[in-house]
């Protein structure tokens, strides 16, 4: 895909930010997504929702991978910190 000169280019925090809004506005909607990122969140990735993908690299999907959460707030709190980490800054 050409980017026309008057489009911004999206950062690669951005892209990944939007992917990660895209996760968690699916379990708002979906309880059975929910229920599936709560339970295995690598699964609940790979499977996508309604129809659509995902688009994480392998370090995101490990670092999500590894949050371990009984609630979507929960997850969601967990996940900020992910982001954080992979950022390289802190809360």
């Amino acid at each position: 895909m050409v980017r026309k000169s008057n489009e911004p280019e999206l950062s690669q925090r951005q892209l990944l930010e939007s992917e990660w809004s895209r996760i968690l506005t699916a379990a708002v909607v979906s309880r059975t997504f929910c229920e599936s990122l709560l339970k295995n969140p690598a699964s609940a990735i790979s499977e996508g929702y309604a129809g659509e993908q995902f688009h994480l690299g392998n370090e995101e999907k490990r670092r999500l991978s590894s949050i371990r959460a009984t609630s979507l707030a929960d997850f969601a709190r967990q996940l900020s910190q992910v982001q954080s980490a992979g950022f390289g800054y802190a809360d």
